[in-house]
């Protein structure tokens, strides 16, 4: 192994990310620039319905979540969550780890065993979306030193519903629309209003992510072409990046969660910032 190139390497990031908090503290704040576009956050962030430990196990609940297998436990974790066993929670992952995640549950206080089975300890909790949300907040916190808002709310009578995700990134707003539900629970109005609110917004990048490993060109690309075609009146194709990640004229982007969140969004960041040329690798 080459330690001094890995040094070389370690160093660049970590001066990557000194400039990147240097602009940042720069620039307006996330609210400030959205007050200058005519929007003023009127909520953010519910705690109603968001699944996170006491600090004491915050960090190893935030590693956990970057791992796919441990989203879709928690999420049958959520769906049974008056009463489950390791089974039932054990369909996309083995018993073992399955197991091994729901001692964590019970270590960090979100679980309690009873009658040899287990239950959330805050209940009800309607859906895994605001622990989603939180999440992914936080990883682009994190990787893009970027300030972020989730679960933003605006008085825009003729925009319904929440902003998932509103981040500035250098000097760009970014929103994002977080789905945690599978592809064949994502209906055509759910496009179309996205649709709407990147149109009022007007951000410099919107993506829109469904935390899935299944490919997006089997639905969801589909999906935003015949909204696409219904909203405008000139063709606008969805292309691919690379892989299951596709843009649209460059601004709008689709991806999934196969390969790391950060990593497909720093990936589409970079074809928006550098201009790369299309891929379209198959």
């Amino acid at each position: 192994m080459n330690v001094g190139k890995d040094d070389e390497i370690r160093f660049l990031k970590s001066e990557i990310r000194r400039l990147r908090s240097i602009i940042s503290g720069l620039s307006p704040s996330l609210e400030t620039m959205l007050k200058c576009r005519g929007f003023t956050v009127y909520k953010k962030e519910p705690r109603d319905d968001l699944l996170v430990p006491e600090k004491k196990y915050a960090e190893e609940f935030f590693e956990k979540l970057k791992k796919y297998s441990f989203r879709l436990f928690l999420r049958d974790v959520i769906k049974h969550q008056d009463s489950f066993s390791a089974e039932k929670v054990s369909r996309y992952a083995t018993r073992q780890v399955s197991s091994q995640y729901i001692d964590f549950l019970l270590r960090a206080g979100l679980a309690e065993s009873f009658d040899s089975r287990y239950r959330l300890k805050k209940r009800p909790i309607r859906s895994f979306g605001a622990t989603l949300e939180w999440f992914v907040a936080g990883l682009i916190e994190r990787e893009f030193q970027a300030e972020t808002l989730w679960g933003v709310k605006f008085r825009r009578p003729d925009i319904g519903g929440d902003y998932d995700l509103i981040a500035r990134v250098e000097s760009l707003i970014v929103y994002m629309e977080i789905k945690s539900s599978p592809p064949k629970q994502i209906y055509d109005k759910e496009i179309a209003a996205f649709l709407k609110r990147v149109e009022d917004l007007a951000p410099d990048m919107s993506v829109f992510f469904v935390d899935t490993e299944l490919r997006m060109k089997d639905k969801i690309v589909p999906m935003f072409e015949d909204a696409l075609q219904r909203r405008y009146k000139n063709h606008i194709p969805v292309e691919r990046i690379k892989k299951e990640l596709f843009h649209i004229n460059r601004k709008i982007f689709i991806i999934n969660a196969k390969g790391g969140i950060a990593s497909n969004f720093g990936t589409v960041l970079g074809f928006l910032l550098h201009k790369t040329p299309d891929m379209n690798a198959r």
